[in-house]
């Protein structure tokens, strides 16, 4: 009997342009949500209760790493910009925006030329190359943000999501 590899879920909108400029929210694990990335540092008493208390994120050599490159990505696309991320012990959480080229929107993509995978990709690649092996799974997890209150309600996830590791099924 031959081992047969699961089939993968294609988490991808069928058709949609993703070189399309807007708001995207991405996330990317580590491979087998191994925390290497960062460690979450809580006051005495572990629990995050007000500003003062919040949580910080110390991040690791891997994790200086990534963070590197992706604000080595912003001088890199001329028309993608990384706005706001977090980097966690196991996880990535970003926002990236995709600008109007100067001559309108770009070219038609290939699922190989879209402007989200590629800049994805060139992440995971850098900073594998730079750690010397693959630290990321496979995929990533993105969505369209699609207007402000969306936009807004992701990026205080994105804030909080320090204070709600605690409550995360790996951690």
């Amino acid at each position: 009997m031959k081992n047969e590899l699961p089939k993968r879920k294609n988490i991808r909108i069928p058709k949609y342009n993703y070189s399309k400029p807007g708001y995207y929210f991405i996330t990317m694990c580590t491979q087998g949500r191994k925390k290497m990335l960062s460690k979450v540092i809580y006051n005495d008493n572990n629990v995050g209760v007000g500003a003062l208390d919040d949580p910080k994120i110390e991040l690791t050599q891997i994790g200086y790493v990534v963070d590197e490159y992706i604000k080595r990505t912003n001088k890199i696309y001329r028309n993608i910009k990384i706005n706001d991320y977090i980097i966690m012990p196991n996880h990535i959480h970003m926002i990236c925006v995709i600008e109007e080229n100067e001559n309108g929107s770009s070219r038609a993509p290939t699922p190989t030329n879209e402007k989200i995978p590629q800049l994805i990709g060139t992440i995971k690649r850098l900073t594998n190359r730079k750690c010397k092996y693959n630290i990321w799974q496979r995929n990533y997890y993105e969505h369209v943000i699609r207007n402000e209150d969306e936009y807004l309600r992701i990026l205080e996830y994105i804030q909080y999501n320090p204070l709600n590791w605690i409550y995360d099924k790996y951690y």
